[in-house]
């Protein structure tokens, strides 16, 4: 990336990232709702990511890394959901 726009851009996806993650942190501590916990890492994740991807040079060899950051951040969002769906076991 040498344009320093797409830095800036990159900058701006890191900070609503991490807001996020701040977001359904507070939810979390409120409920102690494992959904909200998983969101909240799940978006922390995609702030790093995006943070380290906005102040690096990336070349062909490192591209897999930023992706696999992705699939952890989505993996997280899909067990968060399919974890709240699950049908609850107490009677």
């Amino acid at each position: 990336m040498n344009d320093p726009v797409d830095s800036v851009l990159l900058g701006a996806v890191a900070m609503a990232s991490f807001l996020a993650a701040l977001f359904f942190l507070r939810f979390w501590r409120q409920t102690h709702d494992v959904f909200f916990l998983f969101f909240a890492i799940a978006f922390g994740v995609d702030s790093i990511g995006r943070f380290i991807l906005g102040l690096t040079q990336v070349s062909k060899e490192h591209e897999p890394f930023y992706y696999l950051m992705r699939l952890l951040t989505f993996c997280l969002i899909i067990c968060a959901i399919v974890l709240k769906n699950r049908p609850s076991r107490r009677k």
